[in-house]
C-alpha cells in the first residue's frame, strides 16, 4: 500500500503503523497490539478519527 498518512492530526503513515506493530515484541489482539502501536506513534490521540482505520491496519498485518 502506497505510505499514505492515516493519522491526520500526528502525521502518522502507514508505514509508521506497520513499523511500530513490528517493532512490538509479540501482537496477540488486535486491541492490544492497538494499545502499543498507540504509545509508540501517538496515532489515534487526537481526534480519534482514525481508530478504525488503524485497527484495520493491524488486523490486516496480523492476517498476513
Amino acid at each position: 500500500m502506497e505510505n499514505v498518512i492515516i493519522c491526520n492530526c500526528k502525521q502518522v503513515s502507514y508505514n509508521d503503523i506497520v513499523v511500530a506493530l513490528h517493532s512490538m515484541k509479540s501482537f496477540d489482539d488486535v486491541l492490544g497490539a492497538f494499545e502499543g502501536v498507540q504509545k509508540i506513534t501517538n496515532c489515534s490521540t487526537g481526534c480519534g478519527g482514525c481508530y478504525q482505520k488503524v485497527l484495520d491496519i493491524i488486523s490486516a498485518e496480523m492476517m498476513g
